[in-house]
């Protein structure tokens, strides 16, 4: 077996690989000893078939599997000694196309492999994080914002019409074609109008509603909903006003705080503090990593893989397109292609990946089965009912799983270049913030 390098170009690789004849069968007489001791045949004795009549039956088949078994350990041992690493799947060409048995077997293989991607000195990256305590003032605010929720929110009876906020107790009969159904039916119900907890425009028509007042409330069925026996019906619900009552914000005191499950207001106080500070925290780290990317960017440089690139640009651009044109779901579309805007964000995105993988990698940075878990039930939270369903796709579905562990890999090296890096904290007000996050929403 030979592998001759033809192509030597950049990241550009091309060999040919012959496997001889002889080689090949070899590879099939090996073949048919190693199954002769457990074929059977018509005339002969299990394990007793001549090889002549075995390599009629099974030569072909066989020759098949020892070519491809050839040419694949030839490119694994080629890869393992050369250390290179394919960009993609290796393109591999039969190089004599009316190859017949009898003859050597010639392969040309082509294929990108990935850079030797420089050493990178951490310690050399300078960021400035921006720290934003939580003070009286949004603490205040985001008190009063709990306070006029509807968790937090008493009513009381009031006269007159209902308006926007109020709540309406009501019984109500729902019927599609005269019929009542399951489930459409309830009996002093406290609604909150406004709140959008009915099918659209159930709330709307009782508006201006009084006390005492009989309604016949008209609405269609969304075309999803949950129930499909209901989904895009008509239906006519008799509803009967028993009592307006007007919205009525709670004392600032430690009963609504009990609401919320802390223990007094200071308590209360406390916990939205925290929960301010982690989302300042939150939003500090986004805007860290912009700059620490845009830092690396910077700093490290190496030859790319063009094919990597130019599948990147391709997939920026296709996604860009489907954005600006929402309402066209299919791909029978125009064949989208890459700007050079496009194909600047490809490299940075390529070069970037390519980076924190291998900083990733030196580090031995890896993501736990526990934090796959956590992922995984995350995801599977936005398919309330279907959890079963979407746990199983996960499990078959390596590519998926592949598409979950990414960010958090990428995280985690983060994370790790951060406690390498020089950074310093700066005390910055909530405005300070805001302005650097939506300057940053302004760039994606």
């Amino acid at each position: 077996m030979q592998v001759k390098e033809t192509l030597n170009d950049g990241l550009k690789r091309g060999y040919t690989i012959t496997v001889t004849a002889a080689e090949l069968d070899d590879k099939v007489v090996g073949k048919l000893k190693e199954a002769q001791p457990e074929v059977e045949m018509k005339g002969f004795r299990k394990g007793k078939v001549p090889m002549a009549m075995m390599r009629k039956q099974f030569g072909p088949r066989l020759m098949g599997d020892a070519m491809q078994e050839a040419i694949d350990g030839a490119m694994n041992e080629h890869l393992t000694s050369s250390g290179d690493r394919p960009a993609a799947q290796p393109e591999m060409k039969m190089d004599n196309e009316d190859w017949k048995e009898g003859d050597d077997v010639v392969v040309n293989v082509t294929y990108e492999k990935l850079p030797d991607v420089p050493e990178t000195d951490l310690s050399k990256v300078k960021l400035e994080r921006m720290v934003v305590k939580a003070d009286e003032s949004a603490v205040d605010e985001a008190l009063k914002n709990l306070s006029e929720s509807p968790q937090a929110m008493t009513f009381e009876e009031k006269k007159g019409a209902a308006k926007d906020g109020d709540q309406v107790l009501i019984d109500f009969v729902g019927k599609i074609d005269g019929e009542a159904f399951d489930g459409g039916a309830g009996e002093d119900y406290p609604l909150v109008l406004g709140s959008n907890s009915f099918i659209p425009g159930f709330e709307d028509q009782l508006l201006k509603a009084k006390a005492g007042e009989e309604k016949a409330v008209t609405v269609s069925f969304p075309e999803d909903y949950q129930a499909p026996h209901l989904a895009g019906k008509e239906a006519v619900f008799d509803v009967t006003v028993k009592e307006v009552r007007a919205a009525k914000a709670p004392e600032m005191d430690d009963e609504l705080a009990k609401k919320f499950g802390a223990e007094d207001l200071e308590a209360l106080k406390g916990q939205i503090r925290e929960r301010l500070e982690a989302e300042y925290a939150g939003a500090s780290r986004a805007i860290a990593k912009r700059k620490l990317l845009d830092e690396l960017d910077t700093l490290v440089d190496f030859e790319l893989p063009a094919s990597l690139v130019e599948a990147e640009a391709g997939q920026i651009a296709h996604q860009l397109w489907h954005e600006e044109n929402a309402d066209h779901q299919g791909h029978d579309h125009p064949q989208i292609e890459p700007t050079d805007e496009h194909k600047a964000l490809a490299k940075r995105r390529v070069k970037l990946g390519l980076l924190l993988a291998d900083i990733g990698q030196t580090a031995e940075v890896k993501v736990t089965d526990q934090e796959m878990t956590q992922a995984v039930m995350n995801q599977a939270r936005q398919y309330p009912g279907q959890e079963r369903q979407f746990f199983e796709f996960v499990q078959q579905n390596a590519q998926f799983r592949q598409q979950l562990q990414a960010p958090l890999f990428e995280d985690k090296v983060v994370d790790h270049i951060f406690d390498k890096a020089s950074v310093t904290e700066k005390e910055v007000s909530k405005e300070d913030l805001q302005a650097a996050v939506e300057a940053l929403e302004n760039e994606d």
